[in-house]
This record gives C-alpha cells, sequence and structure tokens, in this order.
C-alpha cells in the first residue's frame, strides 16, 4: 500500500516556540524521529504538515522551516498556521505565505475559539480570501463546535474544509469505551451535508489518551463512513500528538512511575488498524489512505 498521511506534526523546541508543549511531546519531533515511525509495508510514503502551533509572530518561521526539511521528512504540502479574522493583517499573511509553494492550505485553530467565531463576519471574509487564493481550510474543533463549521461551510460554500480527528469526540478508552453519542452523530451528519466538507480519520488515538483498541474506535470510523461517504475520508496520524500514552509492552524507556511514554509502534498500528477497517467493509484503501488526500489537498 502507499500512505500519504494527511495530518502529520513536526516541531523543534529548539528553533520555535510553543507554550502548550508538556510532556512526552516537550521534545525535538523532526525527520529523525519520523524515520523512526515510518508505516510498515507501506511502499511509499509521503504527508501533508499541519500546523503545530508555535506562537503566532513565527507561523511564517514555520513554514520556512518546514520548506528546509520537507524533503528529508516527505512533505508534500504544508497547511501554514493564520488566523482569518484579522482583516488586513490576514491579507499580509496570506501575501506572505503564498511565496511558498508547498502551502496548499492554512489553520486557524477554533478549538480554543469561542463558540461562534467562525461565523463572525472578519472570519467569512478571511475565509473567502482563502477562496481567492484556492486555499483549503482545516477545521480542528470540540464536538460542540461542529454546528460552527456547518455554519462556516454555508457562509463560503466556495471553501474546501477537512474536519480535523472527526471533531474529537469522547471516544473513552479500550477498557472503558464510550458509544458514539447521539448529539455528535447528529452534528457530524449535519456537517456532512455540505460537499465541499471532507474528513480525517486521525487525532482518535489522542481522544482515548493512547489507550485505544479496534472495538472501541470502529464505531466512530463508521459514522464519519455513513455521514461522509468513502470518497470524502482520508487517514491521518496526527503524530506525534496521538502516539502519547501507557508505555507499550517491552519498552525498555518506559518511565518507571508508569506515566505516559512516546509510542514506537503507535503511528504505523493506527495506519494498519484504518486500512484493516476500510479493506474489510469493502472500501478503496488506496482512495483512503492516499488518493482523497491527495485530491483534496492538490499534490
Amino acid at each position: 500500500m502507499r500512505v500519504l498521511d494527511s495530518h502529520l506534526h513536526l516541531w523543534s523546541p529548539d528553533v520555535l516556540t510553543y507554550t502548550w508543549l508538556a510532556g512526552p511531546l516537550a521534545y525535538e519531533f523532526e525527520t529523525l524521529e519520523l524515520q523512526h515511525a515510518r508505516i510498515e509495508g507501506a511502499r511509499e510514503e509521503a504527508a501533508v504538515f499541519v500546523q503545530a502551533e508555535c506562537v503566532e509572530e513565527q507561523f511564517l518561521d514555520e513554514v520556512r522551516w518546514v520548506d528546509s526539511i520537507a524533503d528529508a521528512a516527505g512533505v508534500r504540502a504544508i497547511v501554514a498556521g493564520a488566523r482569518l479574522d484579522r482583516g488586513d493583517a490576514t491579507l499580509a499573511h496570506f501575501d506572505a505565505l503564498a511565496a511558498h509553494d508547498r502551502v496548499v492550505g492554512v489553520r486557524h485553530l477554533l478549538q480554543g475559539e469561542p463558540d461562534g467565531l467562525a461565523g463572525s463576519p472578519a472570519f467569512v471574509s478571511g475565509a473567502r480570501a482563502l477562496v481567492a487564493r484556492g486555499w483549503s481550510f482545516d477545521a480542528c474543533v470540540r464536538a460542540h463546535q461542529l454546528p460552527d463549521v456547518a455554519a462556516l461551510a454555508a457562509a463560503v460554500p466556495e471553501l474546501r474544509i477537512v474536519l480535523d480527528h472527526l471533531g474529537k469526540p469522547e471516544v473513552g478508552t479500550a477498557s472503558a469505551p464510550v458509544e458514539p453519542s447521539e448529539q455528535w452523530l447528529r452534528d457530524l451528519g449535519a456537517l456532512a451535508q455540505h460537499s465541499q466538507v471532507f474528513c480525517k480519520l486521525s487525532g482518535l488515538p489522542a481522544e482515548a489518551g493512547g489507550d485505544w483498541d479496534a472495538a472501541q474506535l470502529e464505531p466512530f470510523l463508521d459514522a464519519a463512513l455513513a455521514a461522509f461517504g468513502p470518497e470524502r475520508l482520508m487517514w491521518g496520524s496526527d503524530w506525534p500528538v496521538s502516539v502519547i500514552g501507557p508505555a507499550e509492552p517491552g519498552d525498555p524507556y518506559a518511565p518507571a512511575d508508569g506515566s505516559d511514554a512516546y509510542q514506537p509502534t503507535a503511528r504505523r498500528r493506527w495506519a494498519q488498524f484504518v486500512a484493516t477497517w476500510a479493506e474489510v467493509r469493502g472500501l478503496d484503501v488506496d482512495a483512503i489512505l492516499w488518493r482523497n488526500a491527495a485530491g483534496f489537498y492538490r499534490v
């Protein structure tokens, strides 16, 4: 199989400033670390880099840095950090991003923003400027914010939007699974009515705290399939955010106190899980692991 990871992060605290990094994530994750997390059995592997929320004044610096290591990391495209609600400053930032050919879209991280921001006039104006450039928008929200993404899709129907991490539903853990909530199912279905919106099969391991299994997460993938159809789903690893959790068996570097650790095989396990899930359901595995993301991001 071939794999185009639609949601890969890279960062280096020695190069850029990230105020949110803590615990096992507060280290360097770039080309060397990614090399050790390659997908076994993939005859070809590439990725879309998604902004890692360095401080806002370094958003452009992040793009420059990723560009400098893109060939070594297999990065085909960049989803840059941006704020869509800054008026002229937003447009000036877009002008600067346009100097970098790998930039294909932006992400204004909405999960920590006030509800309703995505429907504000300033934000909608920024979204229309994205359309003018032919760029896409990554929507990273909490489950209760899914209606905000639907409102943005309705306000700017020409904007290609991809929902990160299925909207971060509550999933529980492998030992204490949580069924998809009726509210999440309704909101996901309503969002999927907008044909320009896609969905990433990503991020659920992080929502489970790194403690997940197939039986727990299959219902969420099935719900995404029912809502969006197979042609609007794409696999993403959310590496390294989604590879932190209980230490894997036999890990010689496992913390003695039992605290969370980096899981060396988690990225490939997630890819294999999604591939198997798709195959069992008779879906086109290559579309979900490669072609849908390649088409959406135009790479």
